[in-house]
């Protein structure tokens, strides 16, 4: 297991935001796991439903993080930038 870099969280969230990025680094998440908190967010969003509570640890957080960012006008939808 691999720290993240700035690019890979760039890339999976479609982001510029070094905030957000150092965040998610921060919170120690692998790759696969933040895939799979993006993809939750999104479906979440979409399904207007906050889905079943998170145990916490690194990719509740991750998910807080994603959904704050939402919230503040950061990630589009699905995490697109695109206006």
């Amino acid at each position: 297991m691999s720290e993240l870099s700035r690019d890979e969280v760039v890339e999976i969230l479609g982001t510029k935001s070094d905030v957000i990025a150092a965040e998610v680094i921060a919170t120690g998440i692998t790759r696969d796991e933040l895939v799979a908190a993006h993809d939750r967010v999104v479906r979440d969003r979409k399904a207007h439903n906050p889905g079943p509570s998170l145990s916490p640890g690194r990719f509740a957080k991750a998910v807080d993080i994603l959904e704050r960012a939402h919230a503040r006008g950061i990630l589009g939808e699905a995490g697109s930038t695109l206006e």
